[in-house]
């Protein structure tokens, strides 16, 4: 199934019936439609669906990978000692090269929604946000919200926060900060939200793509779920893939699937592709051994990379070291400015890569580049500057032959400029609606 609009195409692979991208990629659902999939089922046992949960393997798509299943519990625990608990629904997507959360809740934010409602049910909250930067998921979810009759919730407020846009602003401190009137900054940890979150209660958030799988295991239950994917990463995930000169595509996936057919799916031949920056920006760089892997988790973990929120933009006829500056210099930009650490030493790796980029590096430049990229690791009050390490480390380790020709011929960067952009391989906000 797929459906091709002026910016994005959207499709799933052979063989995936969609659970996520819904019937009708190209128009907004209703509640009327939604309903008629089944949505909205009522909840009879919260503790059975957790169970559910669990037995599924759910991780969360919001980059961490993190089991859905012992945040819901951990909530649910801790909000029945404090009186309380909140659930946010994630959909600051602060990755320019993802599109996914965007897409839901623009196209299906009722599917969003009831996720948002079964979270909130089984961790017992009477407070719900969807958490957004983008205007016209907001719209879309106002509208929703509009179309609900009365009670199908459950219970749980559910209120819009809107926010501007920026790397940072999707970090789970930064969202309960900004929910409680503060800076959209992240916060130092502890206490994390599932400690003490939104108005100092215990607090769920959760990527709206993994909330938007809720519905699925609440129909289908955790064996139809686990039928696609791997033991290890089970299910669909969406994938947003940019580069190679062609419109974006936001892809459902199984867990698994060879990068090769993805790039088949993309009408990409594998010849063209030198290497990918996985992850959205976080995961850092893959040289062309990128086409022998499968898309799942533990592939990627095993090769020091990861799946993060599922964006993977290619490099073809780009340097990896202008890919690599690129990158490092929007970190330096869009760093909250609160950690020194990070202030500091995306400014200094982004100088350093620079100055690779353009012939202007010495051999001393590029070993202090690789001793940042060991040393600041985890030293920042979110993840900002690991992001930035993964970057230095993978460009370095992943291409050392491109560094060392910017080394040794500093007059032939071999199309370095060709490659510099404020937000790299941003996905553009024409996203079918």
């Amino acid at each position: 199934m797929e459906t091709t609009h002026a910016a994005v195409t959207v499709a799933t692979a052979p063989g995936c019936p969609p659970r996520l991208l819904g019937q009708h990629p190209q128009t907004r659902e209703d509640f009327a439609a939604y309903r008629t999939l089944g949505g909205y089922r009522p909840l009879v046992d919260a503790d059975n669906l957790l169970g559910v949960v669990e037995s599924s393997g759910l991780q969360g798509r919001g980059g961490a990978a993190f089991p859905l299943a012992v945040k819901l519990r951990t909530v649910r625990d801790n909000g029945r000692v404090a009186g309380g608990s909140v659930v946010v629904a994630n959909g600051e997507e602060g990755e320019p090269a993802s599109i996914k959360d965007r897409w839901l809740l623009r196209n299906r934010p009722h599917l969003v929604l009831d996720g948002l409602r079964l979270a909130s049910t089984i961790v017992g909250a009477h407070l719900g946000y969807v958490y957004v930067s983008d205007p016209e998921s907001a719209h879309s979810v106002e509208a929703a919200l509009s179309e609900l009759p009365p009670n199908i919730l459950g219970g749980p407020t559910v209120r819009i926060w809107t926010v501007q846009p920026g790397y940072i602003a999707g970090e789970e401190t930064a969202a309960v900060r900004a929910i409680n009137g503060g800076p959209v900054k992240p916060t130092d940890k502890p206490p994390r939200p599932f400690e003490a979150g939104v108005r100092g209660l215990p607090t769920l958030v959760s990527n709206v793509e993994t909330l938007a799988n809720l519905a699925y295991l609440q129909q289908h239950g955790s064996a139809e779920f686990r039928s696609l994917g791997t033991s290890l990463s089970p299910g669909t995930l969406l994938v947003t893939l940019t580069g190679a000169g062609r419109p974006p595509g936001l892809y459902e996936i199984p867990h698994g699937l060879p990068f090769t057919e993805l790039l088949a799916l993309h009408g990409v031949s594998p010849d063209k592709v030198r290497g990918a920056l996985m992850g959205g920006y976080f995961a850092g760089l893959l040289n062309h051994a990128v086409l022998e892997i499968s898309l799942d988790h533990e592939t990627l973990r095993s090769l020091g990379s990861g799946l993060g929120c599922g964006a993977i933009s290619l490099i073809t006829d780009e340097s990896p070291v202008a890919v690599a500056a690129s990158v490092l210099a929007y970190f330096d930009r869009e760093n909250a400015g609160q950690c020194g650490s990070c202030f500091n030493g995306t400014a200094a790796m982004a100088a350093c890569a620079g100055a690779l980029r353009d012939g202007a590096a010495t051999p001393e430049d590029v070993e202090r580049l690789r001793r940042w990229s060991v040393v600041l690791r985890g030293r920042g009050a979110c993840a900002t500057l690991d992001a930035a390490t993964n970057v230095a480390a993978s460009l370095l380790d992943q291409f050392p032959s491109e560094v060392a020709h910017h080394l040794d011929n500093p007059g032939d960067t071999r199309g370095a400029h060709a490659f510099r952009a404020e937000r790299p391989y941003e996905v553009e906000a024409a996203i079918p609606a």
